[in-house]
């Protein structure tokens, strides 16, 4: 039976990333969903991208887009580099960009042009970077940078009665809408857990691989989590997102 992969944010973290993809061993037929932010914070983002397109041509891949990869992004396209961009791990990725020829920066812009906002699959499970405010779905979110800063979602999850009944009047349209919601974008570790968390219908799979964390891979159907180890012990020496 065919795998659905959700793997969290990668931050630059291109070691991370080949260790899950040797640990998952996709086969013909699993289906691989990114969720977003594979640049800023470690050296290796420009590396990061070229092997996601790699990927890209061996399985199913499903590539989202996160706030970190649209300032990549407009950067890339000629814009200036936005200082606050710079500050939250833009700089590596400037640096990793330096010794691509301006052909491939080309073909890593139509890669990151590509990328989507959300994803529902056939077993109504909304795959998103962040979140979405509007009570009737992301289609019809008026906001549409929510997809990927919005953290109420999150948020709201979090503080959720875990008695409540989904029938009950009280509990969040937000997540009736869908059987499973999986996001990355707010780490785990800020909560002390570094695994993919659980709440409501919600799984976050950011378990804090810019920073002090690790790199994770979640099987839906399963709820296995296969996990790299602790980036900053890949990249001994470099400080990744962290102060």
């Amino acid at each position: 039976m065919s795998r659905t992969f959700a793997i969290g944010d990668i931050h630059g973290a291109y070691r991370a990333l080949q260790q899950i993809i040797e640990r998952i061993r996709p086969q013909t037929g699993d289906r691989l969903v990114f969720l977003g932010d594979y640049v800023d914070g470690w050296p290796e983002s420009a590396e990061t991208i070229a092997y996601l397109m790699e990927l890209e041509q061996r399985y199913d891949c499903i590539f989202l887009r996160g706030n970190h990869d649209a300032w990549c992004e407009s950067w890339l396209a000629g814009e200036p580099a936005l200082d606050l961009w710079l500050q939250h791990g833009g700089m590596a990725t400037v640096a990793s960009y330096e010794k691509l020829s301006q052909e491939k920066r080309l073909q890593h812009l139509a890669f990151f042009r590509r990328m989507r906002q959300f994803y529902t699959d056939e077993h109504n499970r909304l795959y998103i970077h962040a979140g979405f405010a509007s009570m009737h779905g992301p289609e019809f979110e008026r906001y549409q940078y929510n997809y990927m800063w919005d953290r109420t979602l999150w948020e709201m999850a979090l503080s959720l009665n875990p008695k409540l009944k989904t029938t009950d009047v009280q509990y969040p349209k937000r997540l009736r809408l869908f059987h499973e919601i999986i996001i990355g974008h707010t780490p785990t570790t800020n909560y002390g857990e570094f695994r993919p968390m659980h709440a409501g219908n919600v799984w976050n799979v950011d378990t804090g691989a810019g920073f002090a964390g690790k790199l994770s891979a979640l099987e839906l159907r399963s709820g296995d989590c296969t996990q790299s180890d602790t980036v900053m012990y890949l990249y001994p020496g470099e400080k990744g997102r962290n102060p």
